[in-house]
């Protein structure tokens, strides 16, 4: 390889799976990135219109994979963020819950079968390395970009997932994908999203050592492939503005030389306000090799990187042997994932592989089993009367699919009961117009869906939606507050007369929540993390089934 090739085997770019005309501009982007410049892989993402957020079809995006591999002299690396197994990135695959619903259920093994799943799912669909799991340890309440991404706030039951995760994927040899810790050395005690500027963790080197760094040592105890940076500052380790991603002292003292950690360093994207607010994507990219990184993730230019890289290394800044000891772990990498002998997927064989029944009954049973009751006045939940009740869906983007499972469900099982479906986009006098609107009511159900967003910077109800709820507990009707996503939601509304959290908005988690309020299943939950001043680590009121199943729902 010459040098230029040596460094486009560092650079990996995204892609969104969906297969773009030969003609198009962005074909030929592609082209000339992989076939001219040589990048060492790529990374799927969602595409958005700015509205509406569109994942990747199995089959287009393995028929996009094969044909990149084709073209491609040194075969791809490829990677995407499947913290929720594929379905994060791929439709019709296996739907699991967020992370911290699998802390909440109380059962690493629900985290090792989730392992297994993703990494064969991964493969069939051409993906080698998957960005997960999340080693974060979330005890910071306001975090608006880790939250339910975190498996909770104990360091040790952290680590237990991590490792159990990691397990997992690695226990099929035929399905073997690279598995990453992120993001390092630990996102969770933050309040700013990186997506969108520089957080700061202020705790002393004691205190890392405790909570922070402990679910990764037991990570690389447990072998994970690769680990990913966090874009956060932390004083007791580095400079007060240098991100992690760009130390030094962080990635190769503390990382390298003292965790003795082996494998891949990966950075998280380039593209990230956390590291594009203070530095040029050509600075960054050399500033990340320097520090330690392997892999270059979503420079914002691609180009820009590269002859970046280049020419500190011709100038003598970084040397060429740095570099080659990076390629040489990306090529180590891709022999370990057999891209040597197979770069190509059947096709054929993608529908007998991704969402199988077995796998989605058992994601339905985590997020049944992560269901956890928090407060519960008067004995409200399970609803003694659930078809006199009125369901009441908030939702943030009034595009989204969010809440729709949920309303089926109810409908399933009460077909007359009244639900009022309201987002964030509608003014006070609106909301208020649809509540008055509802018929005379026992309680109300809410069901409020606040998960987290990159650079959306906060997890919690936006517009005038907070409004809307305390209407609802002004009235004379009890309140059951359900949480499908961030847990923390109690604080803003203490005075709801129950609450659920299920610690995530995907559809096993608005079958899993109605159950409940029917009461079709046992809630067993516990809670990963603390509600300050409502509720502690470890807290969930028991309740058994009080009625059978009415009907059989589909984990979808």
């Amino acid at each position: 390889m010459t040098l230029r090739d040596e460094v486009a085997q560092l650079i990996f770019i995204p892609f969104h799976g969906a297969p773009p005309n030969s003609r198009s501009r962005e074909y030929r982007s592609f082209a000339r990135l992989i076939r001219e410049t040589k990048v060492g892989g790529l990374i799927l993402t969602n595409a958005s219109n700015g509205r509406v957020v569109r994942k990747a079809e199995p089959y287009a995006l393995a028929a996009f994979l094969n044909r990149m591999q084709r073209m491609a002299g040194v075969p791809l690396l490829v990677g995407g963020d499947f913290e929720r197994g594929a379905s994060m990135r791929v439709e019709g695959t296996t739907v699991f819950p967020h992370a911290m619903a699998f802390g909440a259920a109380g059962d690493p093994a629900f985290s090792r079968f989730e392992g297994e799943v993703t990494a064969r799912e991964a493969r069939a669909l051409g993906v080698h390395w998957v960005y997960y799991p999340v080693a974060d340890v979330n005890n910071n309440p306001d975090n608006p970009i880790i939250n339910i991404r975190s498996f909770g706030e104990n360091p040790q039951d952290v680590a237990a997932h991590v490792k159990a995760f990691i397990e997992g994927a690695h226990s099929d040899k035929r399905n073997f994908v690279l598995a990453t810790a992120k993001h390092f050395p630990g996102h969770g005690d933050t309040a700013v999203d990186s997506h969108l500027n520089l957080p700061t963790i202020n705790a002393d080197r004691e205190r890392l050592e405790r909570v922070e760094l402990a679910p990764f040592r037991a990570a690389i105890e447990a072998g994970v492939d690769s680990i990913m940076t966090a874009h956060i500052a932390v004083p007791a380790l580095a400079p007060p503005d240098l991100p992690a991603t760009l130390s030094p002292a962080i990635l190769t003292g503390l990382l390298r030389n003292e965790l003795d950690f082996k494998g891949l360093v990966v950075t998280d994207a380039l593209e990230m306000g956390g590291i594009a607010k203070g530095f040029s994507g050509a600075e960054a990219a050399v500033r990340a090799l320097e520090a330690g990184a392997d892999a270059l993730l979503m420079p914002a230019d691609p180009d820009v990187a590269l002859k970046a890289v280049v020419a500190a290394v011709e100038s003598g800044r970084l040397t060429r042997r740095r570099i080659q000891e990076s390629v040489v772990a990306i090529l180590s990498a891709k022999e370990r994932v057999g891209l040597e002998r197979k770069r190509l997927v059947d096709l054929e064989a993608i529908g007998d592989v991704v969402d199988s029944p077995e796998a989605s009954e058992r994601a339905q049973e985590i997020a049944g089993r992560a269901v956890t009751l928090v407060r519960n006045g008067g004995d409200l939940i399970p609803l003694a009367t659930p078809e006199r009740a009125c369901y009441v869906v908030m939702v943030e983007n009034r595009y989204s699919s969010d809440g729709q499972v949920f309303a089926q469900e109810v409908r399933k099982r009460a077909p007359r009961a009244a639900i009022a479906s309201l987002d964030a986009s509608m003014s006070r006098d609106a909301l208020e117009d649809a509540i008055r609107g509802l018929p005379a009511c026992q309680s109300y159900a809410v069901a409020a869906f606040a998960a987290v967003s990159a650079y959306r910077g906060s997890v919690g109800l936006a517009g005038e939606l907070p409004h809307a709820v305390e209407t609802l507990i002004a009235s004379d009707k009890p309140v059951a507050l359900v949480a499908l996503g961030n847990p923390y939601l109690l604080r803003n509304f203490p005075g709801v007369t129950a609450y659920l959290a299920t610690f995530s908005d995907v559809p096993p988690s608005e079958i899993a929540a109605v159950e409940v309020l029917f009461g079709e299943i046992d809630i067993r939950g516990h809670l990963p993390v603390s509600i300050p001043g409502l509720a502690n680590y470890g807290d969930g009121i028991q309740v058994q089934a009080t009625r059978a199943v009415q009907v059989a729902s589909p984990a979808r």
